[in-house]
């Protein structure tokens, strides 16, 4: 594997966990900032006061003139001060399991994870330009790491080391029906082997590409402002599970494509890249076998074309993956915009609606081919893969020392 020598590091921290006391989990826990709609925002903050999606996702306070991220702090230290939070006595890791309504389950580690140029963490796919300084403004005001990133973990065995037989010390169900359980692991021993495990192993980040950057620049202000010391900051929560089928659900991202002249054919310029076939009309019986079956497809609201790449296709793409070589096709068209959807409906539902133009949606990427490629310290394209479910905000917080 390439930069071997390079391993991640990972450490324990003292968490700060809602007062169960005084609150339910299930009524403060909320879904990861970049998947939180407005009126799922507004529906969370109605739902408990101490939500925790005020500090994930904080609202500016306009007549008192303090702005989003100041508002943020001022709710997370009332929290601390009455008890609503509590901090762990110790540094611990934090098992942690997601079990969605049909039985499966993804079972990780909540811990604090190293941003340093040679900590030997691996991105899993290149990102798309975007303003970073909205985490980055947030961690400046609250020093505290609210939502996890996710790590996968090329390490074997790591499930196995997971102590998750007592009780859980945290247990909720999210709107979507999937329960997340959260234990305490604070056992010398216990922490020294999940370290040695997890650091003794490549790893990628999956999801919070972004968190992770700002995590690092962050760093290295806090570096630049302490004349080099090390300190809290140099690390950042992350939930770590091993790189293994049954523990990780990978799904496609779908392209809607919508601002084209109308003059403009999609078929036709898929045309270029792929064979076309078409497969019947827009119903939603067409478009649902092909988004049940994860066919690569093409639909518009004159019908459904099944996709298949052509060899020169690949080799300019320079892989067969079907965001590369879709890649090359969007790249082509005249000026448009692109958005990604999690679902074929709600990318279908796009173009029925008149919100798109055209939908494609694509296969999901396999365990083993991320494996290979984080093997080889690959990135793959923009929006390849969504990992499901999401670790919900509030099970656990990260607060950073001065």
């Amino acid at each position: 594997m390439c930069q071997a020598e390079r391993m991640p590091t990972f450490e324990p921290f003292r968490g700060m966990r809602y007062n169960l006391d005084s609150v339910r989990l299930d009524q403060v826990i909320a879904p990861p900032y970049d998947v939180i709609g407005s009126a799922e925002r507004s529906t969370l903050a109605h739902r408990h006061p101490a939500n925790s999606v005020a500090v994930e996702l904080p609202e500016p306070d306009i007549s008192a003139g303090v702005d989003r991220y100041q508002v943020a702090a001022t709710v997370l230290d009332r929290w601390i001060s009455e008890g609503v939070l509590v901090t762990e006595p110790r540094p611990a890791f934090y098992p942690y399991k997601m079990t969605s309504s049909d039985g499966r389950s993804t079972t990780g580690v909540i811990g604090a994870l190293g941003v340093g140029p040679d900590d030997g963490v691996l991105p899993h796919e290149e990102t798309l330009p975007k303003a970073r300084t909205d985490r980055l403004d947030l961690l400046r005001a609250t020093s505290t790491n609210s939502s996890p990133i996710w790590g996968l973990s090329l390490a074997t065995g790591l499930t196995e080391i997971l102590d998750t037989r007592a009780a859980p010390v945290g247990d909720a169900l999210d709107d979507d029906g999937v329960r997340h359980q959260i234990w305490v692991t604070d056992a010398p021993d216990a922490i020294g082997a999940l370290r040695r495990k997890i650091e003794g192993a490549a790893l990628v980040v999956a999801d919070g590409h972004h968190r992770y950057q700002t995590a690092r620049t962050y760093r290295e202000e806090m570096r630049s402002a302490n004349g080099g010391r090390p300190g809290d900051y140099d690390l950042v929560m992350a939930y770590v599970v091993e790189l293994v089928e049954d523990q990780v659900t990978v799904g496609p991202i779908h392209r809607t494509v919508d601002g084209l002249d109308p003059s403009v054919d999609v078929v036709t310029a898929f045309s270029r890249w792929f064979d076309v076939v078409r497969a019947g009309p827009a119903e939603r019986r067409v478009v649902g076998a092909l988004g049940e079956s994860g066919s690569l497809a093409l639909v518009t609201p004159d019908g459904a074309w099944l996709l298949a790449p052509r060899t020169e296709a690949i080799e300019a793409a320079g892989n067969d993956l079907d965001s590369a070589v879709v890649g090359l096709v969007l790249a082509e068209l005249p000026e448009h915009s692109v958005s990604y959807r999690h679902s074929w409906q709600e990318a279908v539902s796009d173009v029925e609606d008149g919100t798109a133009q055209a939908a494609v949606l694509l296969r999901p990427v396999g365990v083993k081919r991320i494996a290979e490629w984080a093997a080889d310290a690959k990135r793959m394209p923009p929006k390849t893969s969504y990992f499901s479910p999401k670790p919900r905000t509030g099970m656990v917080f990260r607060r950073l020392s001065d």
